[in-house]
């Protein structure tokens, strides 16, 4: 995005329609200051400062800064003193394009929802929308690049989840980390074939029966000064969940294209962290495949044997997440990192604990729950901490192998799955996982219906905080 074309630009005084923001406490004031023109407007409209209620108004000389023209803008928001992000993002879905600036104060982290909110995926569209920008400026030059790479970062990963699986496959996850190589000059390692057979045998098991064009793979970058300190961040990259042959019902298929949305995650992450020169030894582990039916199908009943060394008996061919990203947290581990953090669309239980909204986070340590929790909350990207319960191990028990990949119970699904990856985590190691859905189902002002960014903004403001 050039900066003549970014959605946020440095107020030099352009003219520019008046956004006056209005809360509930502030209306009565608000009127009194306005023309009786304005006010007739605002009653036409019955505007009563409603979060995400806006009207339009005749502007009147009395919006501050170059007015844009005879009209002006009043929308509600929740707290004129305690912007959200969210809280301009339906203006900038429903103005007309043009140039915008906040009458009397700044927009600071609205801007955010100023831009994801002008998301479109076209790329299968005939006749794209093809309406102008909306364009807001602000007084504060300074927070522009900062805002601008984590939307970008969360469109990334919009884009990515929403295109399906015929052109977002393997190889086009492989493609993405190899920008990402060729944009910071990272270390980048993608293990194939018999090599990643031999090396990492579950990623193999689970993508070996997807076509030769799907060929399973585990894509390595490795980034940063070897003296700082080192982060794993890592991403479940099933490009496709079929099931396998515990196949899913074809209503449980429809959305599995998004299954690769930890994948998405972690790449977005990864791109923050190297684009904002986070003093870390970053490693990036993506264990893409797709979960296909054939007669090479890894199946139930079988013992496979992890990189780890750990056996697990197949109890689920649809727990399959699991798997790959056992073999992923094993080799992050083999670098010692002090913190991994992994990001994977793994259980349905989740969303029926959590619901689509909320990421389910789970961790060692209780100060690093905290300060993700707390870092979501700041960000406007609320997370909630689920319970690597001790007592739920024994679900995953094996007569035959170290560990089965499915609960024998029906209870705490998400627990389970939870428990079955810190097995392959290294004892001592700071370690979070996110149980994210990626997925936004209806939309909301800022948040169209489709792939989803939930959690990357919690985790990349807490190594922010954490490292920077």
């Amino acid at each position: 995005m050039s900066d003549k074309n970014a959605l946020i630009q440095p107020d030099r005084g352009q003219k520019a329609v008046a956004i006056h923001l209005v809360d509930k406490d502030g209306l009565e004031a608000f009127l009194k200051e306005r023309t009786p023109a304005q006010r007739a407007a605002l009653a036409a409209h019955k505007f009563a400062a409603d979060g995400y209620d806006y009207a339009i108004i005749p502007d009147g000389g009395n919006g501050g800064g170059n007015s844009g023209g005879d009209w002006a803008v009043v929308s509600g928001v929740a707290n004129t003193a305690d912007l959200s992000s969210w809280c301009m993002a339906k203006l900038a879905e429903k103005l007309p394009a043009g140039t915008y600036r906040r009458a009397g104060g700044e927009p600071g982290p609205a801007m955010f929802g100023w831009i994801t909110g002008q998301y479109r995926f076209d790329r299968y569209l005939s006749e794209p929308d093809e309406e102008g920008p909306r364009i807001l400026l602000t007084g504060e030059p300074k927070a522009i690049g900062a805002i601008t790479a984590e939307a970008e970062a969360v469109m990334l990963v919009r884009d990515l989840v929403n295109t399906p699986a015929e052109d977002m496959g393997p190889a086009q996850i492989e493609a993405e980390a190899e920008n990402l190589h060729k944009a910071f000059r990272a270390e980048i390692r993608v293990t194939r074939g018999d090599m990643l057979e031999r090396e990492f045998p579950m990623v193999h098991a689970v993508g070996r029966a997807a076509a030769r064009s799907h060929a399973p793979r585990m894509v390595e970058l490795e980034w940063g000064d070897p003296k700082h300190p080192k982060i794993a961040v890592i991403g479940k990259g099933v490009c496709f969940d079929s099931g396998g042959l515990d196949i899913k019902p074809s209503s449980s298929m429809l959305l599995m294209k998004k299954d690769m949305g930890g994948a998405a995650h972690a790449l977005a992450l990864a791109r923050l962290i190297m684009q904002e020169q986070l003093p870390v030894r970053l490693h990036l582990l993506v264990p893409a495949v797709e979960n296909a039916v054939s007669g090479n199908s890894f199946r139930p009943g079988d013992v496979l044997r992890s990189r780890a060394g750990i056996s697990v008996e197949i109890g689920n061919t649809d727990a399959e997440g699991r798997l790959v990203l056992g073999d992923a947290l094993a080799r992050a581990g083999e670098n010692e990192p002090e913190f991994i953090i992994d990001f994977a669309t793994l259980t349905g239980a989740a969303r029926v604990a959590v619901g689509p909204d909320l990421p389910a986070l789970f961790t060692r340590e209780d100060a690093t729950a905290d300060a993700l929790l707390a870092a979501g909350k700041a960000a406007d990207d609320a997370c909630w901490r689920l319970p690597l319960h001790e007592g739920y191990r024994e679900y995953l028990k094996s007569d035959v192998a170290d560990i089965n990949n499915a609960g024998s119970s029906g209870f705490a699904g998400a627990s389970t799955a939870a428990l079955f990856l810190d097995k392959f985590v290294p004892k001592g190691t700071d370690w979070a996982h996110f149980d994210t859905f990626a997925w936004r189902p209806a939309a909301k002002p800022g948040r169209p219906k489709g792939g989803a960014a939930l959690g990357l903004r919690a985790a990349w403001h807490m190594l922010r905080q954490r490292y920077a």
